[in-house]
Protein backbone atom coordinates (compact mmCIF):
# COMPACT_ATOMS: atom_id res chain seq x y z
CA UNK A 1 0.00 0.00 0.00
CA UNK A 2 0.98 3.59 -0.64
CA UNK A 3 1.47 6.74 1.83
CA UNK A 4 -1.46 8.02 3.64
CA UNK A 5 -0.26 10.96 5.37
CA UNK A 6 -1.67 11.12 8.62
CA UNK A 7 -1.19 7.19 9.04
CA UNK A 8 0.63 6.35 11.96
CA UNK A 9 2.47 3.39 12.06
CA UNK A 10 1.04 0.60 13.33
CA UNK A 11 2.48 -2.37 15.76
CA UNK A 12 0.09 -5.07 15.98
CA UNK A 13 -0.34 -7.92 13.75
CA UNK A 14 -3.78 -7.67 11.90
CA UNK A 15 -5.69 -10.97 11.95
CA UNK A 16 -6.62 -13.18 9.32
CA UNK A 17 -10.22 -13.43 8.66
CA UNK A 18 -9.92 -17.04 9.87
CA UNK A 19 -8.38 -16.30 13.26
CA UNK A 20 -11.44 -14.21 13.97
CA UNK A 21 -13.96 -17.15 13.40
CA UNK A 22 -14.63 -17.20 17.08
CA UNK A 23 -15.47 -13.84 17.51
CA UNK A 24 -17.90 -13.93 14.26
CA UNK A 25 -19.45 -16.81 15.42
CA UNK A 26 -20.28 -14.76 19.05
CA UNK A 27 -21.45 -12.00 17.14
CA UNK A 28 -23.60 -13.91 15.45
CA UNK A 29 -25.67 -15.14 18.19
CA UNK A 30 -26.51 -11.81 19.83
CA UNK A 31 -29.19 -11.22 17.40
CA UNK A 32 -31.86 -8.80 19.59
CA UNK A 33 -29.42 -5.82 19.14
CA UNK A 34 -30.43 -4.67 15.73
CA UNK A 35 -34.60 -4.97 16.63
CA UNK A 36 -33.62 -2.71 19.95
CA UNK A 37 -31.71 0.04 17.91
CA UNK A 38 -33.80 -0.08 14.72
CA UNK A 39 -36.92 0.91 16.96
CA UNK A 40 -34.92 3.61 17.86
CA UNK A 41 -34.11 4.89 14.59
CA UNK A 42 -36.48 7.24 12.40
CA UNK A 43 -38.82 5.76 9.88
CA UNK A 44 -38.06 2.22 10.79
CA UNK A 45 -41.62 1.58 12.31
CA UNK A 46 -41.24 -2.18 11.04
CA UNK A 47 -37.82 -3.88 12.82
CA UNK A 48 -39.28 -7.33 12.06
CA UNK A 49 -38.01 -7.04 7.98
CA UNK A 50 -34.37 -7.37 9.74
CA UNK A 51 -32.51 -7.59 6.77
CA UNK A 52 -33.82 -5.64 3.92
CA UNK A 53 -33.99 -2.43 6.58
CA UNK A 54 -30.41 -3.47 7.27
CA UNK A 55 -29.37 -3.54 4.14
CA UNK A 56 -31.08 -0.48 3.37
CA UNK A 57 -29.47 1.58 6.19
CA UNK A 58 -25.65 0.56 6.21
CA UNK A 59 -25.29 -0.85 2.35
CA UNK A 60 -23.59 -4.74 3.99
CA UNK A 61 -25.12 -7.82 4.48
CA UNK A 62 -25.47 -9.50 8.40
CA UNK A 63 -22.68 -11.40 7.19
CA UNK A 64 -20.09 -8.65 6.24
CA UNK A 65 -21.23 -6.40 9.51
CA UNK A 66 -20.41 -10.00 11.49
CA UNK A 67 -17.17 -9.63 9.95
CA UNK A 68 -16.05 -6.16 10.67
CA UNK A 69 -17.36 -6.42 13.96
CA UNK A 70 -15.00 -9.34 14.52
CA UNK A 71 -11.95 -7.71 13.21
CA UNK A 72 -12.46 -3.93 15.45
CA UNK A 73 -14.06 -5.60 18.99
CA UNK A 74 -11.04 -5.95 20.66
CA UNK A 75 -9.32 -2.69 19.73
CA UNK A 76 -13.08 -0.65 20.36
CA UNK A 77 -13.67 -2.38 23.92
CA UNK A 78 -10.46 -2.24 25.17
CA UNK A 79 -10.59 1.66 25.54
CA UNK A 80 -12.07 3.10 28.26
CA UNK A 81 -16.28 4.58 27.29
CA UNK A 82 -19.68 4.46 28.61
CA UNK A 83 -21.58 5.50 25.05
CA UNK A 84 -25.44 6.00 26.29
CA UNK A 85 -28.58 6.72 24.26
CA UNK A 86 -30.02 10.41 25.16
CA UNK A 87 -32.46 8.03 27.66
CA UNK A 88 -29.52 6.78 29.63
CA UNK A 89 -29.72 3.30 28.12
CA UNK A 90 -26.09 1.98 27.11
CA UNK A 91 -25.20 1.33 23.56
CA UNK A 92 -24.12 -2.04 22.80
CA UNK A 93 -20.77 -3.01 20.89
CA UNK A 94 -22.74 -3.88 17.70
CA UNK A 95 -24.38 -0.61 18.00
CA UNK A 96 -21.72 1.42 18.12
CA UNK A 97 -19.92 0.06 15.05
CA UNK A 98 -23.29 0.36 13.32
CA UNK A 99 -23.61 4.09 14.14
CA UNK A 100 -19.95 4.34 12.83
CA UNK A 101 -21.29 2.21 9.72
CA UNK A 102 -23.64 4.48 9.16
CA UNK A 103 -21.88 7.53 9.41
CA UNK A 104 -19.01 6.39 6.82
CA UNK A 105 -21.84 5.10 4.14
CA UNK A 106 -24.72 7.51 4.35
CA UNK A 107 -22.09 11.38 4.65
CA UNK A 108 -24.78 12.72 6.55
CA UNK A 109 -23.82 14.92 9.14
CA UNK A 110 -23.05 14.16 13.08
CA UNK A 111 -26.02 15.99 13.79
CA UNK A 112 -27.97 13.78 11.51
CA UNK A 113 -26.61 11.06 12.72
CA UNK A 114 -27.33 11.88 16.10
CA UNK A 115 -31.07 12.40 15.96
CA UNK A 116 -31.69 8.93 13.77
CA UNK A 117 -30.19 6.33 16.45
CA UNK A 118 -30.94 9.08 19.56
CA UNK A 119 -27.51 9.97 20.48
CA UNK A 120 -25.30 12.72 21.00
CA UNK A 121 -23.31 14.24 18.08
CA UNK A 122 -20.15 14.32 20.29
CA UNK A 123 -21.23 10.73 20.71
CA UNK A 124 -21.65 9.74 16.86
CA UNK A 125 -17.95 11.46 16.78
CA UNK A 126 -16.11 9.74 18.98
CA UNK A 127 -17.47 6.83 17.76
CA UNK A 128 -16.50 7.06 14.35
CA UNK A 129 -13.30 7.98 15.03
CA UNK A 130 -12.86 4.56 17.46
CA UNK A 131 -13.89 2.88 14.34
CA UNK A 132 -11.55 4.46 11.92
CA UNK A 133 -8.62 3.82 14.41
CA UNK A 134 -9.35 -0.24 15.12
CA UNK A 135 -10.16 -0.63 11.43
CA UNK A 136 -6.55 0.75 10.52
CA UNK A 137 -5.21 -0.91 12.88
CA UNK A 138 -7.09 -4.43 12.44
CA UNK A 139 -7.83 -4.28 8.60
CA UNK A 140 -4.94 -3.54 6.79
CA UNK A 141 -4.46 -7.16 5.35
CA UNK A 142 -7.15 -6.28 2.83
CA UNK A 143 -5.00 -3.80 1.24
CA UNK A 144 -2.12 -5.21 -0.05
CA UNK A 145 -0.22 -6.02 -3.03
CA UNK A 146 -0.23 -9.80 -4.48
CA UNK A 147 1.85 -11.78 -2.26
CA UNK A 148 2.24 -14.93 -4.13
CA UNK A 149 2.88 -15.98 -7.90
CA UNK A 150 -0.64 -17.49 -8.09
CA UNK A 151 -2.65 -14.56 -6.88
CA UNK A 152 -0.83 -12.43 -9.75
CA UNK A 153 -1.41 -15.01 -12.24
CA UNK A 154 -4.80 -14.93 -11.71
CA UNK A 155 -5.30 -11.18 -11.74
CA UNK A 156 -3.33 -11.25 -14.78
CA UNK A 157 -5.37 -13.82 -16.31
CA UNK A 158 -8.90 -11.80 -15.59
CA UNK A 159 -7.25 -8.22 -17.13
CA UNK A 160 -6.54 -10.33 -20.29
CA UNK A 161 -10.03 -11.86 -20.83
CA UNK A 162 -11.18 -8.01 -20.51
CA UNK A 163 -9.80 -7.00 -23.66
CA UNK A 164 -7.00 -9.12 -24.57
CA UNK A 165 -4.35 -7.16 -22.70
CA UNK A 166 -1.34 -9.60 -21.44
CA UNK A 167 0.60 -9.53 -18.36
CA UNK A 168 -1.59 -6.89 -17.02
CA UNK A 169 -1.15 -6.51 -13.33
CA UNK A 170 -3.41 -3.10 -12.47
CA UNK A 171 -4.89 -0.36 -13.50
CA UNK A 172 -4.49 3.39 -11.93
CA UNK A 173 -6.48 6.30 -11.75
CA UNK A 174 -6.90 9.45 -9.19
CA UNK A 175 -10.57 11.36 -8.07
CA UNK A 176 -10.80 14.11 -5.99
CA UNK A 177 -12.54 14.31 -2.49
CA UNK A 178 -13.68 17.66 -2.25
CA UNK A 179 -13.73 19.99 0.72
CA UNK A 180 -15.73 23.39 1.91
CA UNK A 181 -12.84 25.65 3.06
CA UNK A 182 -13.91 28.82 4.48
CA UNK A 183 -11.34 31.80 3.17
CA UNK A 184 -10.51 32.52 6.19
CA UNK A 185 -8.97 29.04 7.12
CA UNK A 186 -5.01 29.66 6.74
CA UNK A 187 -4.40 26.68 4.32
CA UNK A 188 -7.38 27.32 2.26
CA UNK A 189 -5.20 28.10 -0.86
CA UNK A 190 -3.41 25.26 -0.48
CA UNK A 191 -5.69 23.03 -0.83
CA UNK A 192 -7.21 24.69 -3.79
CA UNK A 193 -7.32 22.84 -6.82
CA UNK A 194 -6.99 23.04 -10.70
CA UNK A 195 -11.28 23.39 -10.96
CA UNK A 196 -11.41 26.18 -7.80
CA UNK A 197 -12.34 23.51 -5.51
CA UNK A 198 -11.00 22.66 -1.98
CA UNK A 199 -9.80 18.66 -2.58
CA UNK A 200 -7.49 15.96 -1.36
CA UNK A 201 -6.74 13.32 -3.74
CA UNK A 202 -6.76 9.76 -3.80
CA UNK A 203 -4.93 7.43 -5.99
CA UNK A 204 -5.40 4.02 -6.45
CA UNK A 205 -4.13 0.62 -8.41
CA UNK A 206 -7.27 -1.10 -8.79
CA UNK A 207 -7.10 -4.97 -9.96
CA UNK A 208 -9.33 -6.83 -12.14
CA UNK A 209 -12.21 -6.82 -9.46
CA UNK A 210 -12.39 -3.74 -8.84
CA UNK A 211 -10.37 -4.55 -5.41
CA UNK A 212 -7.95 -1.63 -4.17
CA UNK A 213 -4.24 -3.30 -4.47
CA UNK A 214 -2.47 0.21 -3.41
CA UNK A 215 -3.56 3.53 -2.52
CA UNK A 216 -2.03 7.06 -2.09
CA UNK A 217 -4.14 10.05 -0.30
CA UNK A 218 -3.39 12.96 1.35
CA UNK A 219 -2.41 15.41 -1.29
CA UNK A 220 -3.85 18.62 -1.88
CA UNK A 221 -6.47 18.08 -5.41
CA UNK A 222 -4.21 20.89 -7.22
CA UNK A 223 -1.28 18.03 -7.18
CA UNK A 224 -1.16 16.78 -10.95
CA UNK A 225 -1.66 12.64 -11.17
CA UNK A 226 2.16 11.99 -12.07
CA UNK A 227 3.63 14.12 -9.41
CA UNK A 228 1.28 12.10 -6.56
CA UNK A 229 2.29 8.90 -8.61
CA UNK A 230 6.44 9.90 -8.21
CA UNK A 231 5.64 10.27 -4.55
CA UNK A 232 4.32 7.23 -3.99
CA UNK A 233 5.99 3.80 -2.82
CA UNK A 234 4.72 1.89 -5.90
CA UNK A 235 6.50 4.39 -8.23
CA UNK A 236 10.13 3.82 -6.12
CA UNK A 237 10.10 0.32 -5.84
CA UNK A 238 8.97 0.40 -9.73
CA UNK A 239 12.18 2.42 -10.37
CA UNK A 240 14.52 -0.31 -8.29
CA UNK A 241 13.46 -3.08 -10.18
CA UNK A 242 11.27 -4.29 -6.73
CA UNK A 243 7.88 -4.68 -8.01
CA UNK A 244 5.94 -5.54 -11.36
CA UNK A 245 9.39 -7.90 -11.84
CA UNK A 246 7.45 -11.06 -12.48
CA UNK A 247 7.25 -13.19 -15.42
CA UNK A 248 7.62 -12.39 -18.88
CA UNK A 249 4.96 -13.41 -21.28
CA UNK A 250 6.58 -14.48 -24.14
CA UNK A 251 4.04 -13.14 -27.58
CA UNK A 252 6.13 -14.71 -30.32
CA UNK A 253 9.12 -15.68 -30.74
CA UNK A 254 11.70 -13.61 -29.33
CA UNK A 255 9.33 -10.76 -28.18
CA UNK A 256 8.43 -10.96 -24.54
CA UNK A 257 6.45 -8.49 -22.74
CA UNK A 258 7.06 -7.55 -19.19
CA UNK A 259 4.61 -7.07 -16.27
CA UNK A 260 2.69 -3.32 -16.70
CA UNK A 261 -0.45 -1.34 -14.92
CA UNK A 262 -2.46 0.68 -17.11
CA UNK A 263 -3.41 4.32 -16.99
CA UNK A 264 -4.92 7.35 -18.83
CA UNK A 265 -2.60 10.39 -19.89
CA UNK A 266 -2.23 11.91 -16.77
CA UNK A 267 0.27 9.84 -15.86
CA UNK A 268 3.85 9.43 -17.94
CA UNK A 269 4.58 6.37 -20.75
CA UNK A 270 7.20 4.37 -18.58
CA UNK A 271 8.76 0.90 -18.84
CA UNK A 272 5.99 -0.13 -16.26
CA UNK A 273 3.25 1.86 -17.08
CA UNK A 274 1.32 2.17 -19.73
CA UNK A 275 -1.15 5.29 -20.95
CA UNK A 276 -2.50 5.53 -24.27
CA UNK A 277 -1.60 6.66 -27.24
CA UNK A 278 -2.66 10.87 -27.95
CA UNK A 279 -3.92 12.49 -30.82
CA UNK A 280 -6.86 11.99 -33.40
CA UNK A 281 -5.26 10.99 -36.68
CA UNK A 282 -3.86 7.78 -35.32
CA UNK A 283 -3.20 5.24 -37.27
CA UNK A 284 -5.74 2.08 -37.26
CA UNK A 285 -3.66 -0.23 -35.20
CA UNK A 286 -3.21 2.61 -32.79
CA UNK A 287 -6.74 3.76 -32.55
CA UNK A 288 -7.63 -0.22 -31.75
CA UNK A 289 -5.37 -0.22 -28.95
CA UNK A 290 -6.99 2.88 -27.36
CA UNK A 291 -10.42 1.60 -27.37
CA UNK A 292 -9.02 -2.15 -25.87
CA UNK A 293 -7.15 -0.05 -22.87
CA UNK A 294 -9.81 2.59 -22.62
CA UNK A 295 -12.43 -0.57 -21.56
CA UNK A 296 -9.51 -1.82 -19.56
CA UNK A 297 -9.46 1.07 -17.53
CA UNK A 298 -13.36 1.01 -16.76
CA UNK A 299 -12.59 -1.19 -13.65
CA UNK A 300 -10.72 1.11 -12.13
CA UNK A 301 -13.14 3.83 -12.72
CA UNK A 302 -16.04 2.16 -11.64
CA UNK A 303 -14.13 0.81 -8.58
CA UNK A 304 -13.80 4.64 -7.32
CA UNK A 305 -17.44 5.49 -8.22
CA UNK A 306 -18.43 2.13 -6.19
CA UNK A 307 -16.10 3.52 -3.13
CA UNK A 308 -17.85 6.87 -3.48
CA UNK A 309 -21.21 5.82 -3.93
CA UNK A 310 -21.10 3.27 -1.07
CA UNK A 311 -19.28 5.01 1.54
CA UNK A 312 -20.54 8.83 0.70
CA UNK A 313 -18.64 10.44 3.62
CA UNK A 314 -15.81 10.51 0.54
CA UNK A 315 -18.80 11.30 -2.05
CA UNK A 316 -19.64 15.00 -1.59
CA UNK A 317 -18.89 18.42 -0.39
CA UNK A 318 -17.36 17.70 3.48
CA UNK A 319 -17.54 20.42 5.28
CA UNK A 320 -14.08 21.67 6.94
CA UNK A 321 -12.63 17.99 7.75
CA UNK A 322 -9.53 17.94 9.63
CA UNK A 323 -6.83 17.16 6.98
CA UNK A 324 -5.35 14.76 9.20
CA UNK A 325 -7.82 12.36 9.99
CA UNK A 326 -9.54 12.86 6.69
CA UNK A 327 -6.73 10.41 4.77
CA UNK A 328 -7.45 8.13 7.77
CA UNK A 329 -11.18 8.06 6.75
CA UNK A 330 -10.60 7.73 3.23
CA UNK A 331 -8.01 4.73 3.80
CA UNK A 332 -10.68 3.04 5.96
CA UNK A 333 -13.53 3.45 3.54
CA UNK A 334 -11.01 1.49 0.52
CA UNK A 335 -10.80 -1.15 3.05
CA UNK A 336 -14.11 -1.62 3.70
CA UNK A 337 -14.89 -1.62 -0.10
CA UNK A 338 -12.00 -4.09 -0.37
CA UNK A 339 -13.74 -6.39 2.48
CA UNK A 340 -17.66 -6.29 0.69
CA UNK A 341 -15.21 -7.70 -2.39
CA UNK A 342 -13.13 -10.10 -0.36
CA UNK A 343 -16.22 -11.45 1.91
CA UNK A 344 -17.92 -12.05 -1.88
CA UNK A 345 -20.99 -10.06 -0.72
CA UNK A 346 -22.47 -10.70 -3.82
CA UNK A 347 -25.59 -9.28 -2.86
CA UNK A 348 -24.76 -6.14 -2.30
CA UNK A 349 -22.32 -5.48 -5.15
CA UNK A 350 -24.82 -6.84 -7.43
CA UNK A 351 -27.31 -3.56 -6.06
CA UNK A 352 -24.95 -1.30 -6.68
CA UNK A 353 -24.69 0.79 -10.08
CA UNK A 354 -21.86 0.34 -12.69
CA UNK A 355 -21.30 4.09 -13.01
CA UNK A 356 -17.81 5.08 -13.72
CA UNK A 357 -18.50 9.14 -13.21
CA UNK A 358 -16.33 9.29 -9.83
CA UNK A 359 -14.77 12.81 -10.49
CA UNK A 360 -17.86 14.87 -11.86
CA UNK A 361 -16.61 18.26 -13.33
CA UNK A 362 -12.44 17.30 -13.41
CA UNK A 363 -10.95 17.85 -16.26
CA UNK A 364 -7.85 15.76 -17.39
CA UNK A 365 -4.43 17.05 -17.52
CA UNK A 366 -2.35 15.68 -19.53
CA UNK A 367 1.39 14.39 -18.47
CA UNK A 368 4.02 15.36 -21.55
CA UNK A 369 6.63 12.74 -20.49
CA UNK A 370 7.75 9.58 -21.61
CA UNK A 371 10.17 6.93 -21.66
CA UNK A 372 11.81 4.99 -24.86
CA UNK A 373 11.08 1.72 -23.12
CA UNK A 374 7.70 2.36 -22.32
CA UNK A 375 7.20 3.41 -25.86
CA UNK A 376 8.55 0.25 -27.20
CA UNK A 377 6.48 -1.45 -24.61
CA UNK A 378 3.09 0.03 -25.98
CA UNK A 379 4.03 -0.41 -29.21
CA UNK A 380 4.80 -4.04 -28.80
CA UNK A 381 1.41 -4.64 -27.28
CA UNK A 382 -0.49 -2.56 -29.97
CA UNK A 383 0.93 -4.67 -32.55
CA UNK A 384 0.05 -7.98 -30.64
CA UNK A 385 -3.38 -6.87 -29.84
CA UNK A 386 -3.71 -6.39 -33.89
CA UNK A 387 -2.29 -9.94 -34.80
CA UNK A 388 0.53 -8.61 -36.80
CA UNK A 389 3.31 -10.25 -34.50
CA UNK A 390 4.88 -12.85 -36.90
CA UNK A 391 4.56 -16.20 -35.33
Amino acid sequence: MGPVRGLKKRRKVEKKPEENASASSEMERSVDWWDALSKRMNGLQSPSKGLDKFKSVFKISGKTFSYICSLVMEDMTAKPGNFTFSNGKPLSFEGQVAVALRRLSSGESLVTIGDLFGLHRSTVSQLTWRFVEAMEERGLHHLHWPSTDAEMMEIKSKFEKIQGLPNCCGVIDTTHVTMCLPSSDPESKVWLDHEKNHSMVLQAIVDSEMRFRDIVTGWPGKIDDWLVFQSSNFYKLCDKGERLNGKKVEVSKGSEIREYIIGDLGYPLLPYLVIPYKGKELPEINTEFNKRHSATRLVARRALARLKEMWKIIQGVMWRPDKHKLPRIILVCCLLHNIVIDLEDDDVQDEMPLSHDHDSGYRQRICESFDIEGVHLRDKLSVYLSGKLPP
